[in-house]
């Protein structure tokens, strides 16, 4: 059976078959999956597809992603719906799959529709042939694959979350319907009420099929009859839209994902002490017919999970609800479900019952800790063996109480319980707190200390990114650290890289967006030859793109719609001035809701080259031109300092948070770095003081002094984080 087979009778298919997009460009919504510069968009386009699972609720695209890269791969592509076909289709589709590779070494992809509706054993027929290269699998399924697909398969696929489609794409989806003279109503004018076509997006909830369905219902049914002539108008009224799509889509399996994920949220809204969500989830499993008894059971344990002894009475009306619901049944008992639900939402909230799967964890640490002697039973061998003897019996002592130990020896320390100063329970932790200290003690110390996002595992990556970590000193390590945690970074996002020096911030950035995408630029040819051959180890599709060219080149020489969520760098806006044209590139090729980090070593904060040499006439000489290079009024462009950089980037339109980082760095001065300082600043300071000064002979004595060699260097870095 051929999913994506054209029929002659096209023109009676439903208008969401019809729309399907057949390329990329087409293709509309999952940007974080298909966008420009993403690694699965970036696949298809190679034709080097890996086995891949597309997981979403209904109407995402996922049978439609997988049309499109049937409609642009060079390899064979064959379909099996899992509702449909079994084990008998599955190996017809191995056999051809293994005769077209051995005969004429082309290869298959084979599309899974719905492949969680398979068993074990039928997915497991499946594994030997992804293994072996014999067929790409492509998976589709509206569960979650980590449960409904077994993890074997999981492992050597990776997995791509399709998500609901915002009302801005649902608009798109509908406008390209209407537009559409072949497939759609483009040979009509179809004209909406105010509000009509609005409302057919709110409803559908992020379902495309839904939407179009409800769109071609309006459409066809607005009319004496359909189709009418070409270029004929068709009004379609607010009731017309209203009468054809009456009800959200409520994406609600009471066997699947959606199940436990609005159970989920039910129990966090409750745990949050947010009463509204409560009852929001609550009646949408309601609405989609939960059993009320699943209900209630995850309301008792959170009673106790949640609310503990905060509020012990939780547990007692939980229960009382569930109780009086089975004698009342629907729909009076929602009373009751509410009832249970308000309380638990409102009541303050203690997590200590948690303790016991610290003293679980214990128990399996310390399997051999034997019973206290004083603790075990005397009843039967204290005359022998002692005991019991030693035990303090509480009742004998005030307030029925007195402090010994009853934790094994190995464990004396321990605290498991740490009640929380919420409701019933702040009333009782003063009393806890204040036995357990007397208790510690009365007994001896213990000197043994207790112990208080996917991609297949690809060991090349890692190693290899492990062997860039540690080739710069522990200031740039440091510094590389700070820049990361200034940003949050998705495993799809794109991040840009500019001034990348040897890579210290791309091979960070390759580890955390394996299907994202990396973009690194360098003005220095040396350090882009230094990158590729790190990247040469690399598979080609996953590589970073590393560019040589100035930043304001690059920026301007991507392809128009690339957009960033991180753009990073690192003294990217030494000469202060050159920001005023470079800033607004930059601002417009990050993703909106993306962040520019930029670390900028501040030129009148660090050392100077003055303060490496001991000669005093050398010295005197360098110091000269530095105050200069570093003078208020200086032409250099390096007079500024933390305050200046963020007028100049606010003035662009970022919002920018600033803080400095002090530290010293072990350099490598190379002849030519003193060749070029000479060339670039020092000489041009001299002249402008009219010192006379030997270029050439200073440049060779520094380079005899200080080239070659490591030294060690102060420097000041303002790490600004915009938005």
């Amino acid at each position: 059976m051929d999913l994506f087979a054209q029929h002659d009778g096209s023109a009676h298919q439903p208008l969401a078959y019809r729309m399907r997009p057949r390329t990329l460009d087409e293709y509309i919504g999952q940007d974080h999956i298909v966008g420009k510069g993403r690694l699965l968009r970036r696949a298809i386009q190679a034709d080097q597809l890996s086995s891949i699972i597309l997981y979403g609720p209904p109407g995402t695209g996922k049978t439609t992603l997988a049309r499109v890269i049937a409609n642009t791969t060079r390899s064979h592509f064959s379909t099996l719906n899992a509702v449909l076909s079994g084990v008998k289709e599955l190996r017809y589709e191995i056999d051809e799959a293994k005769k077209r590779l051995d005969h004429y070494g082309k290869r298959t992809i084979l599309f899974v529709d719905e492949v969680h509706r398979w068993n074990k054993s039928q997915q497991d027929a499946l594994l030997p042939w992804v293994e072996n290269g014999t067929f790409i699998l492509i998976g589709a399924t509206t569960e979650n694959p980590y449960f409904e697909v077994n993890s074997a398969l999981v492992s050597r696929s990776r997995i791509f979350q399709l998500l609901p489609l915002g009302p801005v794409e649902l608009m798109q989806v509908a406008r390209q319907a209407l537009a559409d003279r072949e497939r759609g109503y483009g040979r009509w004018s179809v004209r909406f009420a105010p509000g009509a076509l609005d409302h057919l997006v709110d409803i559908a909830n992020g379902d495309a099929r839904s939407l179009l369905n409800a769109l071609e219902l309006a459409v066809e049914t607005s009319g004496d009859s359909f189709p009418p002539p070409e270029d004929s108008v068709i009004e379609i009224s607010r009731e017309a839209a209203e009468e054809s799509i009456q009800r959200k889509v409520v994406l609600y399996d009471k066997e699947g994902d959606y199940h436990f994920d609005v159970i989920s949220a039910f129990i966090k809204s409750i745990r949050g002490s947010d009463p509204d969500a409560a009852l929001y989830w609550m009646a949408r499993m309601v609405s989609a017919g939960e059993d009320p008894a699943f209900i209630f059971r995850r309301m008792l344990i959170s009673a106790c999970e949640d609310v503990g002894l905060a509020d012990p009475a939780a547990i007692t009306v939980v229960e009382s609800d569930a109780a009086a619901f089975e004698r009342i049944g629907l729909p009076e008992g929602r009373f009751h479900l509410t009832h249970a639900a308000l309380y638990l939402a409102t009541a303050p909230k203690s997590n200590t019952t948690l303790g016991f799967f610290d003293a679980l964890k214990a128990v399996e640490e310390e399997r051999e800790a034997d019973v206290p002697n004083h603790l075990k039973d005397g009843s039967r061998d204290k005359k022998g063996f002692g005991h019991g003897e030693g035990y303090l019996y509480p009742h004998a002592y005030h307030d029925h109480w007195v402090p010994q130990q009853y934790l094994p020896a190995t464990l004396q320390g321990k605290v498991f319980y740490r009640p929380s100063r919420m409701g019933h329970e702040g009333k009782i932790r003063e009393e806890v707190l204040r036995k357990r200290e007397s208790q510690l003690e009365s007994v001896v110390p213990d000197t043994v200390a207790g112990n208080l996002t996917f991609s297949p595992n690809d060991r090349q990556r890692d190693r290899w990114a492990q062997r860039t970590i540690g080739e710069r000193g522990t200031f740039l390590s440091d510094l590389r650290t700070k820049i990361f945690s200034c940003v949050t970074i998705r495993r799809h996002d794109r991040i840009l890289v500019l001034n990348a020096g040897h890579g210290m911030f791309v091979w960070e950035a390759y580890r955390r967006v394996p299907e994202g995408l990396v973009v690194a630029q360098s003005a220095v040819a040396e350090h882009v030859r230094h990158m590729e051959h790190y990247a040469q180890t690399l598979d080609e599709l996953e590589r970073p793109r590393i560019m040589h060219a100035q930043p304001l080149a690059l920026l301007g020489g991507l392809e128009p719609e690339l957009r960033f969520e991180s753009i990073m760098g690192r003294n990217v806006l030494t000469r202060l001035h050159e920001g005023r044209t470079l800033l607004p590139a930059i601002r417009e090729r990050l993703a909106e809701g993306g962040t520019l980090v930029l670390a900028q070593t501040i030129p009148t904060e660090g050392s100077r080259l003055s303060d490496l040499v001991s000669d005093a006439q050398l010295k005197s000489l360098l110091k000269e031109a530095e105050s200069s290079i570093f003078a208020a009024d200086s032409a250099s462009g390096f007079a500024w300092g933390l305050d200046q950089l963020v007028q100049e980037m606010t003035a662009c339109g970022f919002d920018c948070e600033a803080q400095r980082h002090a530290g010293n760095e072990r350099r490598f001065i190379a002849s030519q770095d003193i060749q070029r300082w000479m060339e670039k600043s020092y000489a041009p300071a001299w002249q402008r003081s009219h010192t006379e000064v030997d270029i050439a002979q200073v440049t060779d004595s520094l380079v005899t002094l200080l080239a070659d060699r490591y030294a060690q260097w102060h420097q000041t870095v303002a790490l600004i984080t915009a938005r």
